[in-house]
């Protein structure tokens, strides 16, 4: 599996961002789609999650400002960002995980800079 994310960039506090990740190759097998992200110095951390159901789980700093949706058919994730804040600064990664193969795959990591 291969993901490609995109969407990245420098925003105003306040302002919105939309990421978006592609998966290809075995995506058949992939069961969760989701953001992780890390800021400078801390660990990565989950932003959102979701199951191929329709299942989301959020991380208490982004709910009620962050959307996460997904494409089944089609192995698409979204994130939808408002509200943003310099805390959301971080390198944000794609990731897919697949219960057939009990492993994650991971995107290469596209920059989200909140400043004025």
């Amino acid at each position: 599996v291969q993901l490609q994310a995109s969407g990245g960039g420098l925003v105003q506090p306040g302002g919105s961002l939309r990421l978006s990740c592609a998966a290809s190759g075995v995506v058949f097998s992939i069961d969760i789609m989701g953001w992780y992200r890390q800021a400078p110095g801390k660990p990565r951390e989950l932003v959102a999650k979701i199951t191929n159901d329709g299942n989301a789980n959020y991380a208490d700093s982004v709910k009620g400002r962050f959307t996460i949706s997904s494409d089944i058919a089609k192995k698409t994730v979204d994130l939808q960002m408002n509200s943003l804040k310099p805390e959301d600064t971080a390198v944000y990664y794609c990731n897919a995980y697949s219960g057939v193969f009990a492993r994650d795959y991971w995107g290469k990591g596209t920059l989200v800079t909140v400043s004025s």
